[in-house]
């Protein structure tokens, strides 16, 4: 019977299996030192740095903090905390400068400015999408900004206007992702990934950015087994209660607003109902919706899907070329 105890894990034991599966990895299959992990304070990365410590030594994992002009301070503040209750040395590397010298920040301001021709400095500004309903909906994005006098105005945005400012925002992952093989390289470590099931099932994450790694150790667990298994390890509690964010624009933004739509947990057991075949009417009094809302979170699923596949394929060739072999 479905119920929300689908979820429920040995955290202990999985820590360890997981544990013993980055030590293969990195030191057999890899054939690397260590692991270079990006902390954002979030409970993704904290979790993935933790194990990575506690499976290869704190010694033989680094950490980078990569901040940006609309980062939240307290991203960098718990970050800090985590690496330094896992003994993990770090580095800060501010990439604002790098992103406002390639038009990272312009070219977004630009086309928040074709919807609110006064947005400028003292502005800020998100994406953000509608929540389930009863109804069929498309996902329309609509731009939130906030004035300087602290007016909140919202608009749909053009779709033009969403594809530029999505690109011009994912330029912040992709250099922080360069960053991260900088490193890599330099000490001979491998590059950390730090998506969860739900991220990696459901395409949350940029190609070439945070979608790019040598090794993704949690990408099998729901995210409220990621929480869980971050407790069982000891992760600092204030990073345990912090709301998922995408901490990527100048206003607060969760991850519901911006891609799923629905609290991770109540998404978390959408997405295992609908792996395990179970009928919208059996899950929506466990998950607190209506039937009709559960099947519009599967259509959505489905779709998100399709265009997951797209990212995760490998880069397309004209002919055929065959595998090198590697005895």
């Amino acid at each position: 019977m479905f119920s929300k105890h689908v979820l429920d894990l040995d955290y202990p034991a999985q820590a360890r299996r997981i544990e013993e599966g980055i030590r293969r990895i990195v030191t057999e299959d890899l054939k690397r030192k260590g692991a270079v992990v990006a902390i954002s304070g979030g409970i993704d990365s904290s979790l993935v740095a933790a194990l990575c410590a506690r499976a290869l030594g704190p010694e033989r994992v680094f950490g980078l903090f990569l901040p940006e002009n609309d980062s939240s301070d307290d991203s960098l503040r718990l970050g800090r905390a985590l690496a330094a209750k896992f003994g993990i040395p770090a580095q800060v590397v501010n990439i604002g400068p790098a992103l406002d010298a390639m038009g990272c920040y312009r070219q977004r301001d630009e086309a928040i400015r074709t919807v609110f021709p006064d947005y400028g400095p003292g502005w800020k500004s998100k994406i953000v999408l509608p929540q389930v309903s009863d109804r069929p909906r498309l996902n329309v994005f609509s731009i939130v900004v906030q004035r300087p006098d602290g007016e909140i105005l919202r608009a749909r945005a053009p779709l033009d206007v969403y594809l530029t400012i999505v690109a011009s925002t994912n330029m912040k992952q992709r250099t922080r992702k360069l960053t991260e093989y900088f490193h890599g390289e330099r000490l001979h470590f491998a590059v950390a990934g730090t998506p969860n099931r739900l991220e990696y099932d459901q395409g949350f994450f940029v190609k070439g950015g945070d979608g790019l790694a040598d090794f993704k150790p949690i990408a099998h667990l729901y995210k409220t087994q990621v929480y869980a298994m971050a407790a069982a390890v000891g992760v600092p509690d204030e990073i345990l209660g912090r709301t998922p964010t995408t901490d990527t624009y100048s206003l607060p933004q969760t991850q519901e607003e911006f891609y799923f739509s629905l609290p991770y947990d109540r998404m978390d057991l959408c997405l295992w109902a609908y792996n395990h075949g179970v009928a919208a009417e059996e899950v929506a009094p466990v998950v607190g919706i209506t039937p009709s809302q559960v099947e519009a979170v599967y259509r959505d699923i489905e779709s998100k899907r399709r265009t997951t596949a797209i990212l995760h394929r490998k880069p397309v060739l004209v002919e055929p070329v065959s595998e090198i072999r590697v005895d």
